[in-house]
């Protein structure tokens, strides 16, 4: 773990923190501005129902909430298993480059290790440089596939 930070899993009482990073998270990545009711829905539904998604938090020594993360699985019936993606990952500008996108992505690993999933999958706007580069650094790599939507 890192000294400055520990992480926890998120509850219902996070709600609202969770929903202003996921609303910074889409500026940030995207440019985007969502509907703040959807996504408050969104976190809500999955903070009730773990089997949706399951969120972290990181925190310093002082409980103050200062980056997040989620992962959303996906049964691979190649692999007889279930892919754990990461829905995101959100530091405080105040944090960043102090390794919390690395503490983060280490812990969903070995959680991810521990249940046995088939491995740790991400999607990142192209656009998106920094995060590009910090996932590189952190150990992923471009997969051989493209997302499609319709």
């Amino acid at each position: 773990m890192h000294p400055e930070y520990s992480v926890r899993t998120a509850n219902v009482s996070d709600l609202e923190t969770i929903v202003a990073f996921t609303m910074a998270e889409a500026r940030d990545a995207e440019g985007a501005n969502k509907d703040v009711g959807g996504v408050r829905r969104g976190v809500r539904m999955a903070l009730e129902d773990p089997s949706l998604a399951t969120y972290w938090l990181a925190e310093t020594p002082g409980a103050d909430v200062v980056a997040s993360t989620s992962v959303v699985t996906e049964w691979s019936n190649f692999h007889g298993g279930y892919y754990w993606w990461v829905q995101s990952v959100y530091v405080v500008p105040e944090h960043r480059g102090r390794g919390l996108a690395r503490l983060l992505l280490e812990m969903l690993a070995e959680e991810a290790r521990a249940v046995g999933a088939v491995d740790l999958r991400l999607y990142v706007h192209n656009s998106n440089r920094s995060a590009l580069e910090a996932y590189r650094r952190c150990g992923f790599e471009v997969a051989p596939y493209t997302i499609m939507r319709k």
